[in-house]
């Protein structure tokens, strides 16, 4: 069986196209036929994507097509006559970027209406969350279910030695991590805000690294950089990396005491999973997918009470016995997302669709599908 992908832009470390091309490995290891079509390819990929230009893009028994922002790629995905996927790693509300980038906005906008042109227009809908499945049933899409996104975290397992980081890292400060864009989905200012309220009544050896491009939102890091003038901290207790290559990130990783997310946006959120499989325990604000991701792992909560936030970082930082309980239960939680348990959606996948059948398999994210998947 021909199975393939599209994802509108193949960038190397972009969590959707990552998760696309290790979904299309699990396929042929299946014994299917599987490529994957981009419409714009970086370099380093261009041995591995093939362009949305090839004919035989269009000629899959069945089209998984990765949607997160507007393209081209919809109208064509619409018109194919049957064998149609969409799996939704959402799109982030536009709300969100209205008081820093007008360009933005419009984007945000554009997205989530494009998706709904789709409706009736394809033979199942999956949310790579239950969060995500729910709003896909909420627009109307008629046979929904969940796949999670295929989370490669062994690349954060093999990378080589980097003594610079090492000692810079090492300093006798407690690392907390935060992995992503700094947008204003993301909250960055109350990780700010939970910096002062930790650093005034827990501890003051602390420092708060943020590893991911800072430039997407000029407007909205530069609020980020004002409220740490306001609140007089420290500039050298925050580090902003910008992007990093995989052996840095497994660096920033091992040296973290707690990963936080303080998010109120998420469809997914890898660097969750990441962090279970580096062994960093997770403290969350459980809103959108987040509660999904992590099911009962991790240390999660709600609502956002910044000072019981600084005092349960506090605790997993030192306190050994209940960081044990929460990475045994982080450590059980990233079994759900083995290759195994992908492999076995998939083979759910290719034989719903293909014989038409109806069926109700349980999703990695602990979710019960619905009887029409």
């Amino acid at each position: 069986m021909v199975v393939n992908q599209w994802v509108p832009a193949a960038h190397k470390g972009d969590a959707i196209g990552d998760s696309a091309r290790r979904v299309r490995d699990l396929l042929r290891a299946m014994g299917h036929e599987s490529e994957l079509y981009a419409l714009t390819i970086d370099d380093a990929l261009k041995h591995d994507v093939r362009p949305f230009t090839d004919r035989r893009a269009t000629r899959g028994d069945l089209t998984i097509f990765h949607y997160a922002l507007p393209s081209p790629m919809t109208a064509a995905f619409a018109s194919l006559g049957s064998g149609r996927v969409l799996q939704y790693h959402n799109v982030t509300p536009a709300a969100y970027f209205a008081p820093y980038d007008p360009a933005l906005f419009r984007l945000a906008s554009l997205g989530r209406a494009e998706l709904t042109t789709l409706v009736g227009r394809v033979d199942v809908a999956l949310g790579d969350s239950e969060y995500n499945r729910q709003e896909l049933e909420h627009l109307g899409f008629g046979r929904t279910g969940v796949f999670p996104i295929a989370v490669d975290t062994s690349r954060l397992m093999r990378a080589a030695p980097h003594a610079a980081l090492d000692r810079i890292l090492d300093d006798g400060l407690v690392n907390f991590l935060f992995v992503g864009r700094i947008a204003p989905n993301k909250k960055i200012e109350d990780h700010i805000k939970l910096a002062e309220v930790y650093k005034r009544y827990v501890d003051a050896y602390y420092r708060f690294i943020f590893v991911g491009r800072y430039d997407v939102v000029p407007g909205y890091y530069a609020t980020i950089r004002a409220l740490m003038s306001e609140f007089r901290l420290l500039n050298d207790r925050f580090i902003f990396t910008g992007p990093v290559p995989d052996d840095e990130l497994a660096v920033y990783y091992a040296h973290a005491a707690v990963y936080v997310s303080l998010s109120e946006h998420e469809g997914f959120c890898v660097p969750l999973v990441e962090a279970m499989a580096t062994d960093v325990p997770v403290l969350a604000y459980a809103a959108a997918a987040v509660p999904d991701t992590l099911g009962s792992a991790g240390v999660q909560f709600a609502p956002k009470d910044l000072e019981q936030a600084a005092e349960l970082l506090g605790a997993l930082a030192f306190d050994d016995d209940l960081r044990a309980r929460v990475l045994a239960g982080q450590r059980r939680r990233l079994a759900d997302f083995s290759d195994d348990g992908i492999s076995r959606e998939l083979t759910s996948l290719v034989q719903s669709l293909r014989s038409g059948a109806s069926g109700s398999p349980r999703g990695a994210s602990g979710a019960q599908r619905p009887p029409d998947w």
